[in-house]
Formats: C-alpha cells, structure tokens, sequence
C-alpha cells in the first residue's frame, strides 16, 4: 500500500516544469480551508498551474460560491504559488462546482455525517 493520493491533479506543469511540480504543491498545502480544515490541496481546489512567459496561471475553484473566506484563500494561494514557483502568478477562478469526488484522498473527510 503508498501514501499517495488517490485522486492528485494533474496540472499543465505536471508536462511542461515537472521540476517545479513538488515546491509549489508543497507551497500551496500551507493554504487551509479554515471553515474544513483542510489543504486547498487534499480539498481540489486548484484546478490548474500553467506557466507561459515567466507567469503563472493557477486556476481554483472553492468549496462553495459565497465562501466568506474565499477572498483571503485567493490572495493566500496567491502568495504561496508565488513562493513555490519563484514568479509571478494570477489567479482565475473556476466556474465548476466543488464536490467531494474532486478530494485528492475523499476519505480523509470523516466528518461522521453518513452512518
């Protein structure tokens, strides 16, 4: 059995800087949900990291439209892309709508609300 997760993104950086795929998930696992506790990684929010002309692209979606939180994540993912990819990134916010099955390992969620 491994550790990984059974069910990681691939981001557009996976194929074209796969050298940088580690530092900015390690980078952006800093970013917590506050209302979930957990990452925006284990949770799937970032939905895409694509690089083109020394910027970023980072798209990400939230758990919920009107998350009150969601303007201080977008800014903190911000920053940590930033950190992890050492350039420039904007944000595009994705129109999907979050669900459990887009959770890197779903069962890592036991909120004891299904018996």
């Amino acid at each position: 059995m491994t550790n990984e997760p059974s069910n990681e993104l691939r981001w557009s950086i996976h194929d074209t800087h796969p050298e940088v795929v580690e530092k900015v998930r390690a980078s952006l696992a800093e970013v917590v949900d506050p209302e979930i506790g957990l990452t925006i990684i284990q949770l799937g929010l970032v939905r895409n990291i694509e690089i083109n002309g020394g910027v970023a692209r980072l798209k990400m979606i939230l758990t919920t439209p009107f998350c009150p939180y969601g303007p201080a994540m977008v800014d903190m993912t911000r920053q940590k892309a930033q950190d992890g990819l050492k350039m420039p990134v904007t944000i595009e916010m994705g129109i999907e709508a979050w669900d459990f099955s887009m959770m890197e390992d779903p069962s890592a969620l036991d909120w004891g609300l299904y018996a």
